[in-house]
């Protein structure tokens, strides 16, 4: 049986590199490569797209839809990891735990849009109320979400990790001050919201890994369950009960989502803890890849 073959766009980013990393290390894949002197020459990019069974665009949100018209294989899946496409029509939105419909959506799919990180928290807490009537529609749901600074990519990082950065950045940083953060527009079609979320991004002093939560008037215990009953696979479990405080890079280097409940009776915080380079970008593109391909869904993930 021949390898499914797979080819990065973009693989020099944050994301594109990471995603190399890890599937060099399988065998039952073969990774095009293309010359780093053709990572700009779109003859090179097309023909290599074109030999490949799937790709995975790691780019700027223009460059990515410039990249779809590079495809004329009808046969090539792509995965989007940009903002470009994520409400588009003809583009499945890759969160496969939200239903078995949109598992097999993604599994019979062509093009698939990767969620972005932050709103990959906002939507596993608050899908599920939306379905249960928790959560109304018609209100603006507020949220706030911390993340390490690898989400902000190569030039945050090396701002970042720099000997003579700014003082302020050992801080926690509140950015999106306009209130009209990228994966909003996400966030609201997904949930079916018919207002933007009040949402509100925080980068802190420390690598990877994300804690994004919303606070409800609400009895605990009802709302653990509601999420219990609703994730029963995938790669997002609920925490039973929760000891101590909730830390933003505590499911760093994983590619899981933990949903952790806390409260009383009257009132309810919710946070999905994650990686932001694993179930919020890398680790969420590949277990789409591996749904797209036939593989188990776990593949080459920790969970």
């Amino acid at each position: 049986m021949n390898k499914p073959k797979i080819f990065i766009d973009g693989q020099a980013g944050t994301t594109g590199l990471e995603i190399y990393t890890r599937l060099s290390k399988r065998e039952d894949i073969e990774l095009l490569i293309i010359p780093e002197e053709k990572r700009k020459d779109n003859e090179t990019r097309s023909h290599l797209m074109d030999q490949a069974d799937l790709v995975f665009l790691c780019l700027p949100d223009a460059a990515a839809k410039e990249a779809v018209t590079l495809v004329s294989n009808p046969d090539t899946k792509i995965i989007d990891a940009s903002t470009a496409h994520r409400t588009s029509p003809g583009w499945i939105y890759g969160l496969p735990e939200l239903s078995q419909a949109r598992k097999q959506a993604i599994r019979t799919g062509k093009r698939v849009a990767n969620p972005g990180c932050h709103a990959t928290g906002f939507i596993t807490v608050v899908y599920p109320l939306v379905q249960a009537g928790i959560l109304s529609v018609k209100e603006a749901i507020h949220c706030f979400s911390l993340t390490g600074y690898s989400g902000g990519g190569k030039r945050m990082i090396a701002d970042y990790q720099q000997s003579d950065r700014p003082f302020a950045y050992s801080a926690p940083g509140i950015y999106g001050l306009t209130m009209q953060h990228k994966h909003i527009k996400e966030m609201q079609a997904v949930c079916h919201l018919e207002k933007a979320p009040l949402f509100s991004p925080i980068v802190d002093d420390y690598y990877r890994g994300m804690a994004t939560s919303i606070q409800l008037e609400a009895d605990v215990d009802q709302i653990r369950q509601i999420y219990r009953d609703f994730y029963t696979s995938g790669l997002i479990t609920v925490a039973d009960s929760w000891q101590g405080n909730v830390y933003a890079n505590m499911w760093a280097d994983r590619d899981s989502l933990e949903i952790v409940v806390n409260g009383n009776e009257n009132q309810t915080i919710v946070t999905a803890l994650f990686d932001n380079l694993g179930k919020g970008a890398c680790g969420a593109a590949i277990q789409n890849m591996n749904i797209m391909l036939g593989f188990d869904e776990k593949e080459g993930l920790i969970v």
